[in-house]
């Protein structure tokens, strides 16, 4: 599976139920909008309903949060059938899940493990990797992931493993710049280094978000607004590299549609001029 470029489309929401009747009466200043995979793999009801209106005015991208490519069990082709089904009702520009593992045979841990960072790690996530995208017909983008634990067994940073990763298989990333955080914080690590070790043809998409500070520890919740650090983080990244399609997240605790809308402005101001999407329409 060729793993080509994926678009340059701008500034995006993720796109959640309580928002559909003000999206669709307002229609905001938003470039795309991105959907929880598994919220879809059903034939109707009001997700659809809306779902189908939306998409004729607004790119899609597909987000997954179920796959759990890390994991040893055999690979579930009854979830990537459903998976396949909703791409093709849907013909989203792109579709992502996550770097990790959250289950094993029929325990599911419903919460978003990582991977030890080994070489071995980096041998079954491209095996697994070729056969999801074979059996798709389409690019996975992955995520890296908020963590609270590490390996022993781990022989590099996260960084390093994902560079590697890339390097051999070309698979491509949703950066989460929030996730990073977090795992910087709690892991004691520069999230700076991290960010400057990823190449940037690696880079199809950015998530911004929020998370909770308990002060010893921090959680990746994004259920909060993006801190200041975040936001820090994300402007002196962008200053260094070219345009990478990038999100507001939010998954809880839902503000007024303006205060995203805010957050998705204030992204789109602190940018560099050139990551303006009318320059690549």
């Amino acid at each position: 599976m060729s793993n080509t470029p994926h678009p340059y489309i701008g500034f995006g929401l993720g796109l959640r139920t309580c928002y559909f009747e003000e999206i669709l009466a307002t229609q905001p200043n938003v470039d795309w909008f991105e959907i929880i995979s598994e919220n879809y793999f059903v034939d109707g009801g009001k997700p659809w309903h809306y779902l189908d209106q939306i998409k004729e005015q607004y790119p899609i991208v597909m987000h997954g949060v179920s796959m759990s490519i890390g994991s040893t069990s055999d690979i579930n082709f009854d979830y990537l059938g459903n998976l396949k089904k909703t791409i093709d009702r849907v013909q989203p520009m792109w579709i992502s899940d996550h770097l990790c593992f959250s289950s094993l045979g029929d325990f599911n841990s419903h919460d978003l493990l990582p991977m030890p960072y080994t070489e071995e790690a980096i041998d079954h996530l491209a095996q697994r990797l070729n056969i999801v995208q074979d059996y798709l017909q389409r690019p996975l983008i992955l995520e890296n992931v908020s963590s609270y634990l590490t390996y022993q067994a781990s022989q590099m940073s996260e960084w390093e493993f994902l560079s590697e990763l890339h390097s051999r298989t070309q698979c491509r990333y949703l950066l989460d710049i929030n996730n990073i955080y977090v795992s910087a914080r709690n892991h004691e690590f520069e999230p700076e280094t991290f960010l400057d070790a990823i190449p940037q043809q690696a880079i199809a998409q950015i998530h911004l978000a929020g998370h909770s500070d308990f002060g010893s520890h921090i959680i990746d919740t994004h259920d909060q607004p993006i801190c200041d650090q975040v936001w820090r983080l994300f402007e002196n990244f962008a200053k260094t590299r070219g345009p990478i399609n990038t999100m507001i997240e939010r998954d809880d605790n839902f503000p007024p549609f303006s205060e995203l809308m805010a957050e998705l402005d204030h992204a789109r101001a602190i940018a560099p001029e050139s990551w303006s999407v009318h320059d690549f329409a």
